[in-house]
């Protein structure tokens, strides 16, 4: 039989954990989720114990997460959408720059600027944060690469691109690539699965 002592220590080896854990996402917002769950747990743990210093440090992490969290979940970001083609010099930097974390996000992708006929750059206050490559026929876009930086997987980028699609004349947009990262990105989104392709109506 567990005692309380026992008990109590092992729910503040519970949030030392999960706030170790956190320093090995990839992903800022899931970084900051399970930092501030850690956190939560080890602020009660260490008022529990009267180690108040310990408890004062964790509840500003969990506030510090909170305020973070609520600016990347904001989708008021002003995004410029910048169109350019597959030689454009900045444009390979950034997919050689980022090359290994696209690959994590799109196992077993594909993709090569030199033959998308439609290629964008996200920026944020002049900052890129994104990047989508594609294939126009007619009012369809097929889309071979849509991937943004790990402090910007909030779903605003995807909101503000595909407006400038459809600003563009594109009704369709059609992505057939890997989909295991992406399940809840593409439907947020609105995308529909249909005979193995994912598709958007804009």
């Amino acid at each position: 039989m567990f005692n309380t002592n026992t008990l109590i220590e092992a729910f503040g080896y519970l949030g030392s954990l999960l706030v170790l854990l956190s320093m090995l996402m990839t992903s800022v917002v899931k970084l900051r989720i399970i930092n501030t769950i850690g956190s939560v747990i080890f602020t009660i743990y260490a008022f529990i114990i009267k180690s108040y210093p310990t408890a004062f440090m964790n509840l500003c992490l969990v506030l510090i997460n909170l305020h973070f969290l609520w600016k990347m979940s904001r989708t008021d970001k002003e995004y410029e959408i910048v169109k350019t083609g597959g030689d454009d010099v900045l444009l390979n930097y950034l997919l050689d720059h980022y090359r290994d974390d696209i690959a994590k996000c799109f196992p077993g992708i594909f993709y090569d600027p030199k033959k998308a006929d439609q290629i964008y750059v996200v920026l944020c206050q002049g900052k890129p944060v994104g990047m989508t490559l594609g294939n126009r026929n007619e009012d369809t876009i097929e889309l071979t690469l849509d991937y943004s930086i790990p402090e910007f997987r909030d779903f605003s980028i995807g909101s503000c691109l595909f407006e400038t699609l459809k600003n563009e004349g594109i009704k369709k947009v059609v992505y057939s690539g890997p989909d295991e990262n992406h399940l809840n990105y593409l439907k947020r989104l609105g995308f529909q699965y249909t005979d193995g392709i994912y598709v958007k109506q804009l």
